[in-house]
């Protein structure tokens, strides 16, 4: 069997009959966008047409293994796919699949993969969070309920572990090391740093494992199977980890500076929900130390912040301490760590835009 040829039927697998025909590549292709910080790929003649198909071929990858005959679990499954997204792992994983033999078939399905882990994740995620929206649509759980909503998840990384079980031991078991990540960093993030622990290590080690892990394991996969040299993979490991927990200090900064950014949430969205995010900490931080200034904003943040005039009044607060000027330095320092582990790769495009999505995610504040 090829990889492109599954037998799902024993689980409900198969693609129900559409009466509209899929896109073909070609015109999956011709809509797709680039996240920020990839303007070089488009520019270039040989790599921006060979991402672009590529991404398009992934894109029907994705819709070919979450397809299901049950009615129900095709529609949940389908739900944050055909909600979009910026697909930024696997364009990942096929743009460091170029550091070597990136038209090997098994890049492609590396790239479905790390997708598919991503989309069962957030049907968790925003079952945890009582997240109302994603995307621009309404979650799933609120669609169909918390139970449906956590058992789609299960069923798309079921089908993940299936696609990459099909790639080999070595896959399997970054696939799975990653997946247990993204659990501890989950459970550390529900419970909390322990009482010898430092709050923001604590958060800074639960960053690097919800976000970091995956985005690692995406370059990490695509110099794997497009059979780059090995000590490229060690580089883009280091290069993901740094990236993701400076992805999301950035995400944490503009919740307090307004603009809903990338991250798809309006301003104070976390200070309303409790979350501790690094401009918070470090304001507990410093009231701890003695500053009255972060001690005032605290009273705020710790108020009741159910009305808009509170929430609006803490962010403004917030957002004009040094708090958040230090978190995006913090944001920063990740970003330029994350194109220092760079140093090794060749010059060329693949490496010229993993430095400048390291920018772009910290150059987010509008």
């Amino acid at each position: 069997m090829t990889n492109t040829e599954h037998s799902w039927t024993q689980a409900g697998h198969g693609s129900r009959e559409s009466v509209e025909p899929a896109p073909t590549t070609t015109a999956i292709a011709a809509g797709i966008q680039l996240p920020a910080g990839f303007a070089a790929i488009a520019g270039d003649p040989d790599l921006g047409p060979a991402i672009m198909t590529s991404m398009a071929r992934v894109e029907k990858r994705l819709r070919e293994a979450i397809s299901n005959s049950d009615p129900l679990a095709d529609a949940t499954s389908r739900h944050l796919v055909e909600a979009g997204g910026k697909r930024i792992r696997p364009l990942l994983t096929l743009l460091c699949s170029h550091l070597g033999d990136w038209t090997r078939p098994e890049v492609l399905q590396a790239a479905a993969v790390v997708e598919l882990t991503h989309l069962a994740t957030l049907y968790h995620d925003d079952v945890m969070d009582s997240a109302p929206y994603r995307r621009g649509a309404p979650t799933a759980h609120e669609v169909w309920g918390n139970t449906v909503a956590i058992l789609t998840g299960d069923l798309i990384f079921a089908r993940a572990s299936i696609l990459v079980s099909e790639l080999g031991g070595r896959a399997l078991s970054i696939q799975a090391r990653t997946f247990e990540r993204l659990c501890l960093g989950q459970l550390h993030e529900t419970v909390g740093p322990r009482e010898d622990q430092d709050p923001v290590e604590h958060y800074l080690s639960v960053l690097a494992d919800k976000t970091g892990s995956l985005i690692a394991a995406s370059g990490q996969l695509g110099a794997i199977f497009s059979g780059a040299p090995d000590e490229f993979e060690h580089v883009l490991v280091k290069y993901g980890e740094n990236v993701g927990v400076a992805f999301q200090l950035a995400d944490d900064v503009i919740d307090v500076t307004g603009g809903k950014g990338t991250s798809g949430k309006s301003a104070g969205t976390d200070l309303r929900e409790g979350v501790p995010t690094l401009p918070v900490l470090l304001l507990r931080r410093a009231a701890d130390g003695g500053d009255e200034s972060a001690r005032e904003v605290l009273r705020l943040i710790d108020g009741d912040l159910s009305s808009d005039e509170a929430l609006a009044e803490a962010v403004e607060a917030l957002s004009a301490h040094p708090v958040t000027t230090e978190s995006w330095a913090a944001a920063r320092e990740w970003a330029g760590a994350a194109k220092a582990a760079l140093a090794p790769l060749p010059e060329g495009v693949v490496k010229q835009s993993l430095a400048a999505f390291a920018d772009a995610v910290v150059e987010r504040e509008a």
